[in-house]
């Protein structure tokens, strides 16, 4: 089997944006010292989807390079060897599929929902999605507010566009889609999973934090933060579920 080389320059590319994106990242935002915080830059969704995004950009890369190895299999089989537990598959690929099904499916709908979220907010509330300096927002006597901090814009592209748009690529062009029992089944259980780490994630660095890395979750009780875990959640695997049933 031959090597596909638009999917070794797709999968090589995007995982070495994402790694730029990753090196750039500032060690302090909005005068805090990430390295100091609970959870440092982990804590950011952003952070947590771009390692997801960069770990399936490897692992393909790894079945791009070696296609005909028993060690790797196509995400076709993937599928269905979810949609058909009783298939008969070798010890090494069963192994491989494990790994690169458990990475790549929520990831998808994760960087769908990262760069829906992140930029919607960053266009019509900024305030809402970047952190500003705590000892410099409430305003001084000259009435100025000061703006939120912003990162520069190739490393804002390369941490909140590339996962999304390398994740779409890979799964528009070079993937087939799951079946639907895979696309509704599996979606739900997988948003379920992620939603749930990431909130009580997030909630337990900021209790020793004393914020949040959003400042639309900082400025909401507990409740209301409830409600924002559940929708995107559910935004999560609507997303991948129309994106599925539109696959070609």
């Amino acid at each position: 089997m031959s090597t596909n080389l638009r999917a070794v320059f797709l999968h090589a590319a995007s995982a070495a944006v994402m790694t730029y994106g990753y090196l750039h990242l500032p060690d302090v935002v909005a005068n805090i010292r990430m390295a100091q915080t609970r959870g440092g830059h982990f804590q950011f969704l952003t952070i947590q989807g771009l390692c997801l995004a960069w770990m399936t950009m490897l692992l393909s890369l790894a079945s791009d390079l070696a296609p005909s190895s028993s060690m790797y299999l196509h995400l076709g089989d993937i599928c269905d060897f979810d949609a058909n537990p009783h298939r008969n598959i070798s010890e090494g690929k069963a192994d491989y599929a494990d790994d690169r099904s458990s990475v790549g499916k929520p990831n998808l709908q994760i960087s769908i929902v990262i760069s829906t979220v992140y930029w919607t907010l960053l266009t019509f509330m900024p305030h809402m999605i970047l952190m500003s300096d705590p000892e410099t927002t409430v305003p001084t006597s000259s009435g100025r507010i000061p703006k939120p901090e912003r990162i520069p814009l190739h490393v804002d592209l390369a941490l909140h566009a590339a996962p999304a748009i390398s994740m779409f690529i890979d799964f528009y062009f070079l993937e087939p889609r799951f079946p639907k029992t895979v696309s509704r089944k599996g979606t739900i259980i997988l948003s379920a999973i992620f939603g749930t780490w990431y909130s009580f994630c997030v909630e337990y660095c900021a209790s020793y934090n004393g914020f949040f890395p959003y400042p639309f979750l900082t400025e909401n009780p507990f409740s209301i933060r409830v409600l924002i875990y559940l929708a995107a959640t559910s935004f999560s695997a609507l997303s991948f579920m129309v994106l599925n049933a539109a696959h070609p």
